[in-house]
């Protein structure tokens, strides 16, 4: 079966609500040993084309992983880009705020780790936090020393959304594209995914009692992330909603997206001057010698 990844695209300007969105679809292949060998085809063109990004140091690519607890996002950056050169790739977490970052704005601490032409950059979670964990949990809004003018709840959603989308609009004009992906992940699915936390014990590692605290908020979470994506997902940085029930579906899914939007970049190798080969062929024949 062919993955279609505009299926999972969030239309700019559209009115997002969740429930009518999938967390699982019929599955893209009829065996593991046909996931493994679809994957690996992918993972290989993303190489190949990882390698040309590089080369053709035109454009920066940004993809932004969100999700709940357990949706899976570690796993598909693990598997799906297993085969890009660690050179050409950084993967940075954002969790709580340092004191440092809450002495600048709220976007300051992502923009420090934007990746460079070539090259390709991964955030697991990012500033998307800033309208989501925050959003569900006011007293942390009231904690970053913003002033009561500019903490007010009325507006300062609304506000953020524009700033995110004015900062993607800013990068998409310099060459950076960008992919938001969030792993729709359904409640029932999470506490399975927990229980085999609990059960295996490397995994446990994983597992805290805030993640069953955060399980209490699970419909604010859904209403924070409607919100966002309803605001955010544009032409230039647009959001996918990946159904994530099935971590198989999902990590192909996400490959698929990727190596669409790799696709859709006019790149090539760099071209040799005459006198680069000149230089070239001197060197050969020192090399004859």
């Amino acid at each position: 079966m062919k993955i279609n990844s505009k299926d999972f695209r969030v239309p700019p300007g559209a009115k997002v609500k969740l429930r009518e969105w999938p967390t699982t679809v019929k599955p893209f292949c009829k065996s593991t040993k046909q996931y493994q060998k679809l994957l690996e085809e992918h993972v290989e063109d993303l190489s190949s084309l990882q390698r040309l990004h590089y080369a053709s140091n035109r454009y920066a690519l940004l993809l932004i992983f969100q999700g709940m607890d357990a949706a899976g996002k570690d796993g598909a950056i693990r598997h799906v880009m297993s085969g890009v050169n660690p050179q050409g790739c950084e993967v940075f977490s954002f969790k709580q705020p340092s004191a440092e970052d809450l002495e600048h704005d709220f976007l300051w601490r992502t923009t420090c780790r934007l990746p460079e032409r070539g090259r390709i950059g991964i955030f697991n979670r990012s500033y998307y936090e800033e309208v989501l964990v925050v959003r569900v949990h006011p007293e942390i809004l009231r904690s970053q020393g913003l002033s009561e003018e500019l903490r007010d709840e009325k507006t300062i959603w609304e506000e953020r959304y524009r700033s995110m989308v004015d900062l993607e609009r800013h990068l998409f004009r310099n060459g950076t594209r960008i992919i938001k992906i969030f792993l729709h992940l359904s409640q029932e699915e999470q506490r399975k995914r927990f229980l085999e936390r609990l059960d295996e014990p490397d995994k446990n590692w994983k597992f805290s009692l805030s993640d069953i605290h955060e399980r209490k908020y699970w419909k604010d979470y859904m209403n924070a992330y409607e919100a966002c994506l309803s605001a955010t997902s544009t032409h230039h940085a647009p959001w996918y909603v990946v159904p994530a029930d099935d971590k198989e579906n999902a990590r192909l899914i996400v490959s698929q997206i990727v190596l669409d939007t790799l696709k859709e970049l006019k790149m090539a190798y760099p071209k040799t001057t005459a006198k680069r080969k000149e230089e070239l062929k001197s060197i050969r024949k020192l090399l004859e010698k």
